[in-house]
């Protein structure tokens, strides 16, 4: 059991980690518009495009890692598993 809940917070922490990054790492909260100026090719002013586009902040972060320091923690509440001794052991 405690080697079941390291492995599962291990993954969900890799899993949040991986998208978080692959987003684009933002350190501020998650967007689901982002703004960028463009340029008018004619009149050669600046004007801003909103875009839909999904960047996870740090709230996505959190919401991954505090779970997976949790599961890890409880690993912790169980006991580990005795090892079996060889009968032919002599000491």
């Amino acid at each position: 059991m405690r080697i079941g809940l390291r492995i599962a917070a291990g993954l969900l922490l890799g899993i949040t980690l991986v998208v978080w990054l692959a987003t684009g790492a933002h350190t501020g909260w998650t967007k689901t518009r982002v703004t960028t100026m463009r340029i008018d090719p004619i009149t050669e002013l600046e004007y801003p495009e909103i875009e839909k586009k999904f960047v996870a902040g740090v709230d996505v972060l959190g919401a991954g890692t505090l779970p997976a320091l949790a599961l890890f923690g409880c690993s912790y509440l169980f006991k580990s598993q005795p090892t079996k001794k060889r009968k032919d052991h002599k000491p």
